[in-house]
């Protein structure tokens, strides 16, 4: 980043104008005021911008030209005797810095004490309208056409064959790549279902047994109390864009929200995210400015939802890492009515953001998940 962009950040911040607040909200009424004063204080005085620069810079960043869009990747060689291509997409509020634990772990397994034969190679994309990945100047651009573009991506580095994995919107991706790319995929490992997933329950359909219903009935609660950036962003997200663009703090208030809420941090979101982690992913938004593109990403897939038709299935084999915190999360019945799934893991700890949250852990399902099915 050009010295001038991170002076006109310190020049925000600190002219930052704080709005009031409940005695003792806290959190249940959005981001808490306390501890947003406490991070625009590191972000002034201690975050250091260019050793974050250089931790990304360690791995390797391509940036492809797919479908008329540059796409940016990290590009990570697996160290081991038959690397699997595995692809892996991020959702929102986060961007391919959730992967930077993770990718080592895959990548090169030996290192970290799991067995070579499980490595990848490792390809880490940014959504278009994330990051570094161009933004796209059309409509239509929803979380299933984004799979399509992943299977021009994966050609385009040499790959036919390869999995996929994914949370948040990257499960829509896999389930897109499932769906219409088949052929060419190995399996799909999922830490999240697709929030607008719904299996054909029309004629000849099983009804909906009382577990499933009382999944429904959760998620319908959820959204509710919850789900009202989900709403804003899915209908209106440029007027939001507006001001989450010009100030820093509004932008870091929005995303650090959501880890507190979603993570598995029981009230301290630093228990599972430092501010280091928490300022490099809202960083990457700031600087590249694609927050009001990224949740165009809500208004476009809701417009492309995951309705299932009559005989809609994805055939390809898969795995699901079920973390408490991620709720409200299907049933494996519900999930089987459009997957074929193979394994499902049902996991101690972590929350949303697992590939932050719980890489060991997450690193060991994906291997266990692929390991049968590298000699397909």
């Amino acid at each position: 980043m050009p010295e001038a962009a991170l002076e006109d950040l310190r020049t925000r911040l600190a002219r930052t104008r704080l709005p009031d607040a409940l005695p003792d909200a806290g959190w249940t009424t959005g981001a808490d005021l306390g501890y947003m004063r406490s991070l625009i204080a590191y972000w002034l005085a201690g975050f250091d911008w260019r050793a974050q620069e250089a931790r990304l810079n360690a791995f390797t960043h391509v940036r492809v030209p797919v479908q008329g869009i540059r796409v940016h990747a990290i590009h990570e060689r697996g160290r081991g005797p038959r690397p699997l291509p595995l692809v892996i997409t991020h959702g929102w509020p986060g961007s391919f810095t959730e992967m930077l634990t993770l990718i080592p772990l895959l990548a090169d397994p030996a290192t970290h004490g799991a067995d070579p034969a499980d490595a990848f190679d490792v390809v880490v994309p940014s959504i278009p309208g994330f990051g570094f990945s161009d933004t796209p100047a059309e409509a239509g651009w929803s979380s299933a056409r984004v799979g399509d573009l992943w299977a021009d991506l994966m050609t385009a580095l040499g790959y036919y064959r390869f999995g996929a994995q994914g949370g948040d919107f990257g499960a829509g991706v896999a389930t897109r790549l499932g769906l219409r790319h088949a052929a060419r995929l190995v399996g799909l490992h999922f830490n999240y279902v697709p929030g607008s997933y719904a299996p054909f329950l029309g004629d000849g359909a099983t009804p909906p047994t009382d577990e499933e219903r009382a999944f429904l009935h959760a998620a319908q609660e959820w959204s509710a109390s919850e789900g009202g950036y989900q709403h804003l962003q899915a209908t209106k997200p440029q007027t939001p864009a507006f001001a989450l663009t010009d100030s820093p703090v509004g932008l870091a208030a929005w995303i650090v929200e959501k880890f507190h809420d979603w993570g598995d941090c029981r009230g301290d979101i630093e228990t599972r995210f430092s501010k280091d982690d928490l300022l490099t992913n809202i960083a990457v938004y700031w600087f590249t400015g694609t927050i009001g593109s990224s949740m165009r990403l809500y208004y476009e897939s809701r417009r492309a939802p995951f309705q299932f038709a009559a005989g809609d299935r994805v055939r390809v084999p898969c795995g699901f890492a079920r973390f408490p915190l991620e709720d409200p999360f299907p049933p494996r019945s519900w999930v089987e009515r459009g997957y074929d799934v193979q394994r499902w893991s049902e996991l101690p700890s972590g929350g949303h953001f697992a590939a932050m949250e719980e890489p060991q852990m997450l690193a060991a399902d994906i291997r266990a998940f692929f390991r049968p099915l590298r000699g397909r």
